[in-house]
């Protein structure tokens, strides 16, 4: 059987979306992106970064220019966003449930690339509603532990 790329529920690869968020976050930390800073914080050759960056160029996610660095496009700056903020709403959602920090990141690296729209969008109502209610959290909390 041939090697079938992974989407996201969002339409792009697991990969690419891998590479955004990292990008994304280092431009807010540091004010800049290199091939080398996103090679270290993927723990990847900067080969294997190079061939996706000139991808996700040719994609117009970002502009990229050999020895300077790059930047992120407004729509690779809007699917960076994208990604960061469903990465986040579900880290926020299972540490409301008690979860432990480990649990936390290997289950998110499992679910963010996965999760449809509708469901994100249920887990980010009942995040709202857990922060509202200290006395349900505390009582799911208690269940899951």
């Amino acid at each position: 059987m041939p090697y079938k790329k992974q989407r996201s529920a969002l339409g792009s690869s697991t990969a690419v979306e891998d590479y955004l968020e990292r990008i994304l976050e280092l431009i807010n930390a540091k004010g800049y992106a290199r091939v080398v800073d996103i090679a270290a914080a993927l723990k990847i050759s900067q080969a294997s970064v190079t061939n996706m960056v000139q991808r996700l160029d040719a994609e117009s996610l970002l502009k990229y220019e050999k020895y300077r660095g790059l930047i992120l496009t407004t729509s690779g700056k809007t699917l960076a966003r994208q990604i960061a903020h469903r990465h986040r709403l579900l880290t926020d959602f299972l540490k409301l449930l008690g979860l432990s920090d480990r649990v936390i990141y290997h289950d998110v690296e499992g679910m963010e690339h996965h999760i449809s729209l509708p469901t994100l969008r249920a887990i980010e109502a009942l995040t709202n509603q857990l922060r509202r209610r200290p006395a349900l959290r505390a009582q799911l909390q208690a269940a899951v532990v």
